[in-house]
């Protein structure tokens, strides 16, 4: 993908204890905080400077310069990496929904990727979760999962009960708990910077994506409305929207902030968020989201990503966010990287994949669910697969309240299926398994 032709972003380090990625490696002198960020941003004169990370984070804060005209982001780069006081600088990526065009034909509706060996209907491709329900896991309010894609339609007939509804910051105006968000009653749009999550308008096509995955995560079960025809892997969960992709994509600082909102509300708040969900991708490696991974790492909050669309090797071509691997910074790697299979089991020829950097297949053709303008849709890609994971983590933790992020993500991967199509092409060489906890 594309990167911001005019926006890069860097963070600066201070301290002893710092240190310097790029050409020149020395370890900085320790320069007062002010004069230094001031030093660097001269090199370059930004028109304008956002704070990315609130506070200095690890080693430094994050801001976001937008360069002025006839400076290339390669050039501002360049001239960031001489001041010491830089511990990197890199440009603010595009990404995009890692979705495939809908089928507009497809007409059978069944949520086969819901389906387990023994239920009714049955297929033993799809993600066992009734299995699960079989055995009386149909998840919990109680335990959280975020969604950084598009905005999501939380009135939506099939998702309004496991909406979060934010209970730090009211409605009034004011920003009740201080994180720098007013009334971000149900999560916030950090594409827009507001707390309209939902932008779906009378055609439902702005928010498709997000209200998609959303929907294969926690449609409810059971409702009352025989309109409310579809059902996720958690038939109760709750799901908190942080919306960070517009019509035009979005991008990585934009990712930054939102998973530093899921973290900021373990954190402070002790809300018990299992995983964020992840169905996009694009652009190259990005210290600062794997910096803001890392974080949400050491609080035992999942990074479940999308492989990608591109029918790749991610061994060999590395794609982000899913190659991340937050082992040498949490302790323990937090991502799960998840490959689309269909309904016969085979890797869908789309779906990119890796021995080493893929962990493992889910449903990810054909699937049905939610859609903006309380519709449902059947999409396809690798973003409809990284759900049903998602759902999953959540679903082991509903009934495993008291294990870590690294356990959650041990039980999703020793319980996989061993599948042919994905063997010598995932980590497990198998299939989601919701029903084998």
């Amino acid at each position: 993908m594309a990167q911001n032709a005019k926006r890069v972003y860097a963070r600066t380090s201070f301290g002893p204890g710092s240190h310097r990625q790029g050409k020149n490696k020395h370890a900085p002198r320790p320069p007062r905080l002010e004069g230094a960020r001031d030093r660097a941003a001269d090199r370059v004169a930004p028109v304008d400077v956002d704070q990315v990370t609130r506070g200095r984070g690890r080693g430094g804060p994050v801001e976001l310069l937008e360069l002025p005209g006839g400076v290339s982001n390669s050039d501002a780069i360049a001239a960031l990496e001489l001041e010491p006081a830089v511990a990197y600088a890199e440009p603010n990526w595009i990404v995009r929904k890692a979705v495939l065009s809908t089928d507009p034909y497809f007409t059978n509706g069944s949520l086969w990727g819901m389906y387990g060996d023994a239920s009714s209907p049955a297929n033993q491709y799809g993600s066992q979760a009734a299995e699960a329900w079989a055995a009386d896991n149909t998840g919990s309010r109680n335990v959280y999962v975020g969604v950084i894609d598009e905005g999501v339609q939380y009135t939506h007939g099939d998702l309004n009960a496991n909406a979060w509804t934010n209970p730090f910051d009211p409605k009034n105006g004011i920003d009740d708990d201080g994180n720098g968000y007013k009334d971000d009653k149900n999560g916030w749009d950090f594409a827009g910077n507001n707390n309209t999550l939902y932008d779906g308008g009378t055609k439902g096509n702005r928010d498709d994506h997000g209200t998609h995955v959303t929907g294969t995560i926690g449609a409810e079960g059971n409702n009352p409305d025989a309109q409310r025809n579809v059902v996720g892997v958690n038939w109760s969960v709750t799901y908190i929207s942080t919306k960070f992709l517009g019509t035009n994509g979005g991008t990585t600082a934009n990712a930054i902030k939102a998973l530093d909102y899921l973290t900021d509300l373990k954190t402070r708040h002790g809300l018990n968020i299992v995983a964020s969900n992840n169905s996009w991708g694009g652009g190259g490696f990005s210290q600062g989201v794997l910096d803001a991974i890392v974080r949400a790492a050491k609080k035992d909050i999942l990074f479940v990503a999308a492989a990608g669309n591109s029918g790749t090797n991610n061994d060999t071509t590395a794609s982000y966010p899913s190659n991340y691997n937050t082992k040498a910074g949490a302790g323990y790697d937090s991502v799960i990287a998840v490959a689309a299979i269909d309904k016969t089991g085979a890797l869908a020829s789309f779906s990119q994949y890796g021995p080493t950097t893929v962990d493992l297949g889910a449903p990810g053709v054909g699937v049905w669910s939610t859609t903006a303008f309380n519709r449902y849709s059947s999409f396809n890609g690798t973003s409809m697969a990284t759900p049903h994971v998602t759902g999953a983590s959540a679903l082991y933790k509903a009934s495993h309240p008291t294990t870590t992020a690294a356990d959650v993500k041990g039980a999703i991967l020793s319980s996989t299926t061993p599948t042919p199509s994905l063997n010598a092409k995932t980590v497990t060489g198998g299939r989601l398994n919701a029903g084998g906890f």
